[in-house]
């Protein structure tokens, strides 16, 4: 399989490094980034295109293309991987909040003939949430808890003093689409757990600073006419970006395998 990837950044790199150690079935053969980071991509991927524009990213013909460049990046160049007939496996789950981006790209799969594919990310049991959704269900609880610092740079930093807690802090309740939008570097596992279940706005998301977090706690509580889920998982985060859990690049590469291996555990 050629697979081609959109963003070189904290998980576009740590991806590129896990690929060749755990599905050597796929051979990345593009990579699109800014053009002020050609030069310095290109010189760390001998061999591979490196190219700035997602019409030259799609001329080198990829399977399928990875998106590892955040929700502006998804937004600016999703549906034309769609529409040029390959699959696109998205990392910035949380950007199909944007009910037109969401539209966008259903109408250029459509058109194209590629897929959308959602990873699971950092968090676990959306698939049996998927498989609830069927039996019965009635309501779905995100949580997610966080250090501090994780939660810098977003409007947390207006909401609660990050650098005071001295307890767990909940800081924001709403649903997740409104979740996703508000918090687009930490909010994906929400809009995933949103696209599994029972959508984005009957998907209850809690946020919260904690000053003893050792990673990030994502959290799960759902019930209905199947009976009840309440899954909790807590991951380390990424040395290069305490936003993303390690898990995030993981479950791209375990998505990788189920398109590749003859037995795919779904």
């Amino acid at each position: 399989m050629r697979i081609a990837l959109i963003g070189f950044g904290a998980i576009g790199h740590t991806l590129y490094k896990m690929i060749g150690e755990h599905v050597p079935a796929v051979s990345v053969i593009g990579v699109m980034d800014r053009a002020d980071r050609l030069a310095e991509i290109s010189a760390m991927l001998p061999g591979i295109a490196v190219v700035p524009g997602v019409d030259q990213l799609m001329a080198l013909q990829p399977d399928l293309v990875i998106e590892c460049a955040g929700h502006a990046g998804l937004n600016a160049s999703g549906p034309a991987v769609l529409r040029a007939g390959a699959d696109l496996l998205v990392a910035s789950v949380g950007a199909l909040a944007d009910q037109a981006l969401e539209e966008s790209l259903r109408a250029a799969a459509a058109q194209g003939g590629g897929k959308v594919r959602i990873p699971a990310g950092a968090l676990g049991g959306l698939d049996v949430l998927g498989a609830a959704r069927f039996a019965g269900l009635e309501s779905v609880i995100y949580t997610s808890n966080k250090a501090p610092r994780a939660w810098k740079g977003t409007p947390a930093e207006d909401m609660i003093d990050l650098d005071g807690l001295t307890e767990v802090t909940l800081f924001y309740t709403g649903d997740a689409r409104s979740a996703a939008l508000m918090f687009p570097q930490n909010a994906n596992v929400a809009a995933a757990t949103a696209l599994a279940g029972i959508g984005f706005e009957r998907t209850v998301v809690h946020l919260r600073a904690d000053p003893g977090a050792t990673g990030n706690r994502h959290r799960i509580q759902a019930n209905g006419l199947f009976g009840e889920i309440d899954v909790t998982i807590l991951g380390k985060t990424l040395p290069e970006n305490p936003k993303t859990s390690m898990l995030a690049p993981y479950s791209l590469i375990r998505s990788l395998v189920n398109l590749t291996n003859t037995i795919v555990v779904a």
